[in-house]
This record gives structure tokens, C-alpha cells and sequence, in this order.
């Protein structure tokens, strides 16, 4: 027996729980028509007697990694200091893109490291322990969720696990991807945005050879064909209107989506219980690709990061932004659109929506060089696959 746990863990937000996940059903794909999936007793608005109103739709924003280096948690006590408090305060590296951010419906985030106790100690690579206030820069930034699977998820053991996840729930970002309870593994995020169910689901390739604390192989999610599958089709069954699916995967600083990338890729986004697949890992830009009026984000390259290697690559990232629209057949993507990222490292360090960089006449001289790098290089790779062509376009400034 599946059903809906109607907890709320915040506005908006519901809990699935997959009980009897190898029931007789598993894996049988529900209809998608309008409607389908609902809860019989939760009511529709009565319809107009004179007038047709305009469809339900919401736009969801989404961006890369934040994996936080000693660079960045040095900053952020700058800024923190410089307003005469104690600890860390991300919010200013991440201002510039509250505008985009916040004017989402839905706005998801990837927290890719585990966050320390209050005051430390922290660690960068290889086995990350972050300030946990970068939940609350988040959350003031306008991100609604995080996901949280992770090559590094299990860096700091099932504490690491259970304080990231304390964090988000503290600034009111809810998040998908890993456990503090077999219960909470069983349980598939629903967002509800505008009126729409949207689940969020979130796995990985893998933990960087780290066990599941414990022997917990619950406390994360692997990537795995059938569960993916099996889980977008639970989703559905239980009210999701709107399926998305993170997935940690590809080669780190390749701009190319590898083998498991284009395979499983394009035979996920093809299954009707998902709408949008969106990646993270490879700490560079990828390609978006149109299958079957959907879409593929291969990579969002960084949202905060600091790597010790400089390459201009790792400092640029990518926004997405997408627009469903409720239809008689079913929702569907109206619009799909994009803003390249740049992180500005030359002191104090800033990501900036490179799109309204470029616009800003008061934007500093010395930045436009990089600033029209990012937008160039960008905008190429993610239309290496065809995205332009088949209507992606630039969020304007």
C-alpha cells in the first residue's frame, strides 16, 4: 500500500512516503492527462460560468554546485565583520542574483558539501565540513529547495548528513536527496508552486569510495535506472503533476556529457513521469538539450565555488529557467531560458548574473572582458545540442 503523509514541513511542501515500495504496481506509470494523479477530495476551483480562466503555470529557476572552499567561508567572515557580526554571511557573494532567483515560482539550489557544527571546525577538499549559515544565504537568496546527493554527501559521516539537513530545515529550504531516518529515505519531496505539485528527486554516481555510514545505504540515493523510474511513477501516482530529477553524474571539468550522461539521459527524460532532468558534478557548463519538447540540463557548472586549479571554466556556471504551463494534454515546458554565471574572485568575491553585468553601465570596466568570456563560451556549449535552435533563449537583464 502506497499513500500521501499529510505532514506540511514548511509552506507548500508535502511528504510522499513509499510504503510497500515492492508492491504489485511498481514501476506502472500512471496517467499523465490533466488531472491525473490528483487527490479525489481536495476539490477544483469552480470554473467561471462566462469566462475560460488562463491555464495554471509556474516558472522553476535551478542552478549548480555550492561547494564551498576556505576562500569563500574567509569571505563571507569579512562581509560578516564588516556589519559588525560574528560568523559567516554568504548572502552578499549571492545578492546579485537574488532578482532571477527569487522572481522564480521555484527556486533549486545543490548543496554539494555537509555542513560542520556552529563555529567549526571547517575543511575544504577532499573531505568538506562548511559553515552551516550558507543555508541561510541561501534561503534569503529566494531558493525554495536544495538537492543533496552527492559524491561528498557521506564526507563528514551520518552527522555531516544530519546537520546539512538540520541547516536547510532551519532557513525553510526544504531538500531532497539524502536521510536522517529510513522514514525520510522513503519519502519523495512535493513542492506545491502556484496551484502545481511538483515533486524533486536528487541521486548520485557515487560517494567517493566512502561507505554508507554505518552500513545506512538509506541515508543517500545512488543513481539507479529502475529506482529513478519507479520513484517518478510513485511521485505521480500520489498527486505530482510535475516531475523533476538531479542527478550528480557526468566528468569533472568536461564540458561534454559522457556515456552514462547521454544514454541514461535521454532515456529518462523520455519516460512520462518526468518533465525535467537537471545535473550537477562537473564543475563546468554542459549542454541543454531538447528531447521530445523537454529538456536535459547536462551541467550547471558552479554556483559558489573557489577551485584551486583557476581555471576561468570553474568560475562560470549556469542558470536555467523554465516555464510549465498547464494544457489539456498534460503539463507542459512553454519556455525555456538561461543566464550565464561568473564568479568575480578579484576581491570581494561576487557571482554575478553575467547577463545584467553586461547591461549595467556602472558594471567596472576591468570586469567586461571576463564578464563577455563567460557570456560567450556559455552560450556556445549550452547550444552545442541543438537548445537554441529549438527556443531556448537568454533570460534578459
Amino acid at each position: 500500500m502506497r499513500w500521501r503523509l499529510p505532514v506540511a514541513v514548511g509552506a507548500g511542501l508535502f511528504v510522499v512516503l513509499l510504503a510497500g515500495f515492492c508492491g504489485p504496481d511498481r514501476g506502472v506509470a500512471p496517467d499523465r492527462s490533466a488531472g491525473a494523479g490528483r487527490d479525489p477530495a481536495r476539490p477544483r476551483p469552480a470554473a467561471s460560468s462566462t469566462t475560460t480562466p488562463p491555464p495554471r503555470r509556474f516558472t522553476l529557476a535551478a542552478t549548480g554546485d555550492v561547494l564551498l572552499h576556505p576562500a569563500l567561508w574567509d569571505q563571507a567572515g569579512a562581509d560578516a565583520a564588516s556589519s559588525g557580526r560574528s560568523g559567516h554571511d554568504f548572502g552578499p557573494m549571492l545578492a546579485a542574483l537574488r532578482p532571477v532567483v527569487s522572481g522564480a515560482d521555484v527556486a533549486i539550489c545543490h548543496m554539494e558539501t555537509p555542513v560542520a557544527p556552529p563555529g567549526g571546525p571547517y575543511a575544504g577538499y577532499p573531505s568538506f565540513s562548511v559553515p552551516p549559515e550558507i543555508a541561510q544565504a541561501l534561503a534569503a537568496t529566494g531558493y525554495d529547495a536544495c538537492t543533496t546527493a552527492s559524491n561528498h554527501t557521506y564526507d563528514r559521516g551520518a552527522e555531516g548528513v544530519d546537520r546539512t539537513l538540520d541547516a536547510l530545515d532551519a532557513a525553510g529550504v526544504e531538500h531532497a536527496g539524502s536521510a536522517r531516518t529510513p522514514e525520510e529515505a522513503a519519502a519523495i519531496t512535493l513542492l506545491e508552486v502556484e496551484g502545481a505539485e511538483v515533486a524533486l528527486v536528487s541521486y548520485t554516481f557515487g560517494f567517493n569510495g566512502i561507505p554508507a555510514p554505518g552500513g545506512e545505504t538509506w541515508r543517500s540515493n545512488v543513481i539507479d535506472e529502475g529506482r529513478i523510474l519507479t520513484d517518478a511513477a510513485v511521485a505521480r501516482q500520489h498527486g505530482a503533476e510535475v516531475v523533476v530529477v538531479a542527478l550528480h553524474w557526468g566528468d569533472e571539468y568536461r564540458h561534454e556529457p559522457n556515456g552514462q550522461q547521454d544514454d541514461l539521459g535521454r532515456r529518462l527524460i523520455r519516460s512520462p513521469d518526468i518533465d525535467l532532468l537537471i545535473g550537477h558534478h562537473a564543475h563546468v557548463v554542459q549542454p541543454v538539450e531538447p528531447v521530445d519538447g523537454e529538456w536535459v540540463v547536462y551541467g550547471m557548472g558552479n554556483l559558489l565555488s573557489d577551485h584551486s586549479s583557476r581555471r576561468p571554466e570553474t568560475r562560470e556556471g549556469l542558470l536555467v529557467r523554465f516555464t510549465f504551463t498547464e494544457t489539456p494534454i498534460g503539463w507542459r515546458t512553454t519556455a525555456a531560458e538561461f543566464t550565464p554565471l561568473l564568479t568575480d574572485d578579484r576581491g570581494p568575491i561576487r557571482v554575478l548574473d553575467v547577463g545584467r553585468s553586461l547591461a549595467d553601465p556602472a558594471t567596472d570596466p576591468g570586469l567586461r572582458n571576463p564578464l563577455q568570456a563567460a557570456h560567450d563560451r556559455t552560450t556556445a556549449i549550452v547550444d552545442q545540442r541543438g537548445g537554441i535552435q529549438a527556443g531556448l533563449r537568454p533570460i534578459g537583464p
